[in-house]
């Protein structure tokens, strides 16, 4: 059985296999990175496509501004296991992803990505002409749906991450806790 459904701690592991099977080492290069590094995507809308408890498809959507005082969201990466592209499931997963933004009142995303692909979500590159990147990218990629009309109406600027920054171990916890012999809830014994 196929659904899409919001991603858990345990997809982890699976979701960056995926990524590496599709976009290889490089992703970590990529511009849009720089807006996800050290964050944590939206509430809500980090999805996977799970088949009988295997992770075949991933998305997330990031929290940035599009220019001064503009909230949007940044989507990416998107990915289908090799295996099972062709089927539609991409596009499911990527309407599936737009409608939770729109029903969390998100009002804008962005993406950079294939124009011809994108264009069926309604992406386009005409809301992106006065926003910039930071970083290098392809003009003809950075892409923009407003999920309510005229909300990137005169936006311009760098386009900023914003949002959560991604959690990090308390190291003084762990070693205070691996001292007294708790660590990970489990008492070790000697």
């Amino acid at each position: 059985m196929i659904t899409i459904r919001e991603e858990i701690y345990r997809d982890t592991e699976a979701r960056e296999a995926l990524l590496d099977a599709c976009f290889g080492p490089a992703r970590f290069q990529k511009t849009c990175e720089r807006l996800r590094e050290g964050r944590m995507p939206a509430d809500g809308l980090s999805l996977v496509i799970d088949r009988d408890g295997e992770v075949i498809g991933t998305v997330r959507l990031w929290h940035i501004s599009a220019g001064p005082n503009r909230p949007a969201l940044m989507l990416g990466p998107i990915a289908i296991d090799p295996s099972v592209q062709g089927l539609g499931l991409g596009g499911k997963l990527m309407r599936e992803a737009l409608e939770r933004a729109g029903r969390r009142g998100h009002k804008a995303v962005l993406l950079v990505g294939d124009a011809p692909y994108y264009a069926r979500f309604g992406f386009c590159a005409q809301k992106t002409g006065s926003l910039w990147l930071p970083g290098p990218y392809e003009r003809d990629r950075f892409l923009a749906l407003e999920l309510e009309a005229g909300s990137l109406d005169g936006a311009h600027g760098l386009v900023t991450a914003t949002g959560a920054a991604a959690e990090k171990p308390d190291l003084a916890a762990l070693v205070a806790a691996s001292s007294q012999g708790v660590l990970g809830g489990v008492v070790r014994t000697a």
